[in-house]
């Protein structure tokens, strides 16, 4: 049987296709296989010493915002890690370069044929977004892991001083998989400082409303029981100092509430029997505390205590709240005749309730700032 010329030439073309493209499959495989079989045999998924010493260090790039209700940190991160691996030695004359440098995701996952710690941020939420990561391999074994990424954290909140508050936010990091007798992880001196003269020198690293204080860094150790089993990892706690920029909510809630307190004890200068405009002012003004209530709880996460403005706002309201049974007791004396006793009753409070407010005020700021 004799097929037609053009029949015939379509099936060797595309026999040639298929036979090519299984040759490169066949190569690309064989040659994947090779690279995973070598780095098994040189032990390289392993850490190369028992336990092997990552020295890290961590620095914030930016700050991209803090979330009081959620209490959760946006940073921008920079990771510095150092460990020697022999391993990865070489001989940098006849290689020709003083050091070997696998940067990108690609050279990173499929370049890259060494051991590297995974660092997990414990509290971080999701996964996060790695921008830039950066290998570097000296002659010596001296292997360089730097990092960037973004990251948003949870980190509980103490807001008893709001909005006079200085928060001490923390990252928490351990080697993942790896036990304290595998990876050992230690803090880079020379990383202490450089955060905040980072923040010196670009402004716009501080988010609204924040100052970053400082960074610090410290070395410990989790302890995790699986099935009764106790195991020891190592873990970096740095913790972030932030500053909050109070004035700002000072003007903006703070000295209102204080001029509308103020403005209640005009009553006292009302006269005794009209009875019904001294109770619009009180009425109106604990109307406004609890407007003030509602608003604060919206910017504040659920807590079990109260912070310094939810005080000053429950002797707001108390102070207020006084001068509504105070009108009414005045207001009987005069109906009943005792005009005299009712008119001195108004000129005392006229000095005493306004002290008695301001003495709880003070205190109540020094309980907050000392306690």
């Amino acid at each position: 049987m004799v097929f037609p010329k053009t029949f015939s030439t379509k099936i060797t073309a595309k026999a040639c296709c298929f036979a090519c493209f299984s040759g490169a499959i066949f190569l690309f495989s064989s040659l994947f296989s090779v690279q995973i079989l070598w780095a098994i045999e040189a032990g390289m998924p392993n850490p190369p010493a028992s336990p092997t010493h990552v020295t890290c260090g961590l620095m914030i790039l930016d700050v991209i915002s803090i979330d009081d209700v959620e209490e959760s940190l946006e940073v921008e991160l920079a990771l510095i890690a150092t460990w020697n691996d022999p391993r990865l030695a070489f001989d940098a004359e006849s290689e020709g370069v003083d050091r070997k440098i696998f940067q990108g995701a690609f050279q990173f996952l499929e370049l890259f044929s060494g051991w590297w710690p995974q660092f997990l941020i414990v509290n971080q939420v999701g996964s996060g977004d790695v921008s830039a990561i950066k290998i570097e391999v000296y002659p010596d074994g001296k292997v360089k892991y730097i990092e960037q990424r973004n990251a948003v954290l949870e980190t509980p909140m103490s807001l008893h001083d709001y909005p006079f508050d200085t928060q001490k936010l923390r990252v928490l990091m351990i080697p993942f998989g790896n036990t304290k007798d595998e990876v050992l992880l230690e803090v880079d001196q020379r990383a202490i400082g450089v955060t905040e003269h980072h923040v010196r020198q670009e402004h716009d690293v501080n988010v609204a409303g924040w100052d970053l204080q400082s960074l610090s860094m410290e070395a410990s150790e989790v302890e995790v029981v699986y099935k009764d089993e106790v195991k020891h990892i190592s873990q970096i706690i740095t913790t972030i100092t932030f500053e909050r920029r109070s004035w700002q909510l000072v003007w903006q809630m703070l000295f209102p509430m204080l001029l509308i307190v103020s403005m209640i004890w005009s009553i006292f200068w009302i006269d005794l029997e009209s009875l019904a405009d001294r109770l619009n002012i009180s009425f109106i003004g604990v109307l406004t505390i609890v407007a003030y209530q509602f608003v604060i709880i919206e910017n504040m996460p659920r807590m079990s205590y109260l912070t310094f403005t939810d005080t000053l706002l429950l002797v707001s309201f108390v102070t207020m709240s006084v001068t509504i049974p105070q009108s009414l007791y005045v207001y009987s004396l005069s109906k009943s005749g005792k005009k005299q006793r009712a008119a001195m009753i108004d000129r005392t409070c006229r000095w005493a309730l306004p002290v008695g407010y301001v003495a709880m005020v003070i205190t109540t700021f020094l309980w907050f700032r000392l306690t």
